[in-house]
């Protein structure tokens, strides 16, 4: 054999070498951040005394048709699991709350979202909800709503969620305070504008009415702001959590987050350990597959609202869903 001849085979084989530990290296990390994901069976937990999907399909645990409109409950928690989110206000010790709660629809094609938030003062029927432990925990009338996934975690949440709003919850996504902040970070930070000043010390954030580009810790205290803003009530944070999705929405498309593979690993990194989803989006191709679908979506095209409420009667502390205008709402996402 030549000299010629036997550099080309030790060129070759170091090739396929190559190839062979980046092809694993690469099943490794995606191995890796699929795992972080924790993944929860709400489905098999809830059975099919469910509200129908809205693909209107005839079976209600028929699986979700692939490009039909979809119904995501999202939910923002203060666990307090882990030195970061205690860092960051989660506190010490103690059951997570759902901080944040919105319903997001997506429609066939999506061409179009809505997001709905639901206030966590909402007062609600909370239905009994098994628990992972095994049996239920007991139904309740007047609590909040944020009271479902302190009880019965996500199961509970989605079980009271659908009770609330008669649609089916396709899939659930939950994340952390410190997750929040390193998603917002990995995305090089959001631009919002403020119209008044705020100035909160329970969420930590002080900032003069403007245009700021904020970083994650700041972008939390954003969301988690309403005692520094107008009358102090969930209705006024909503209000900047809105914002903050725009502006989230704006950064992803202004970036071209699906065309750099390395800004997209740092998204997905920064998320997944702090990520839980049913099982249909617990792992990353499963993420990763539902977001590219929304590669297209332009910020305008999503439709931020509040469920509509009126004071309770029993407290004017809290709120109720507001008839007929909430019902007429959830209707048209089912």
């Amino acid at each position: 054999m030549g000299r010629r001849s036997r550099w080309l085979r030790t060129a070759g084989l170091a090739l396929t070498a190559l190839l062979i530990l980046g092809a694993g290296a690469a099943g490794w990390v995606y191995w890796q951040l699929s795992d972080n994901i924790t993944g929860v069976d709400i489905d098999h937990a809830l059975g099919d005394d469910r509200p129908s999907r809205a693909t209107g399909g005839p079976s209600p645990g028929a699986p979700a048709l692939p490009g039909g409109p979809l119904n995501l409950l999202v939910l923002g928690s203060d666990s307090r699991d882990g030195a970061a989110n205690r860092e960051l206000g989660g506190g010490e010790g103690g059951s997570a709350r759902s901080d944040t709660a919105m319903v997001v629809h997506l429609d066939a094609g999506r061409t179009a979202a809505t997001v709905v938030s639901i206030p966590r003062d909402t007062l609600v029927t909370r239905p009994a909800c098994p628990l992972e432990s095994g049996g239920e925990s007991a139904a309740a009338d007047g609590v909040m709503f944020n009271s479902a996934y302190e009880v019965g975690g996500p199961v509970c949440a989605v079980k009271t969620a659908e009770s609330l709003t008669g649609v089916r919850m396709d899939h659930y996504v939950e994340i952390d305070f410190a997750g929040f902040a390193r998603l917002v970070d990995a995305l090089g930070g959001v631009t919002v504008t403020t119209e008044e000043d705020i100035d909160d010390d329970l969420s930590r954030l002080r900032l003069a009415a403007g245009t700021h580009h904020l970083d994650g810790e700041q972008a939390l205290g954003l969301a988690r702001t309403r005692h520094g803003i107008g009358d102090g009530s969930d209705l006024g944070r909503i209000g900047l959590q809105h914002a903050l999705v725009k502006a989230l929405l704006a950064r992803v498309s202004e970036i071209g987050l699906f065309a750099d593979p390395a800004r997209l690993y740092d998204v997905a990194d920064a998320v997944t350990g702090s990520l839980t989803t049913d099982t249909g989006l617990d792992s990353l191709g499963e993420l990763t597959g539902l977001a590219r679908t929304l590669r297209d979506l332009p910020p305008d095209a999503v439709t931020t609202l509040t469920m509509p409420v009126t004071p309770a009667p029993a407290d004017p502390n809290r709120v109720v869903a507001k008839a007929p205008e909430a019902d007429r709402l959830w209707a048209s996402l089912r």
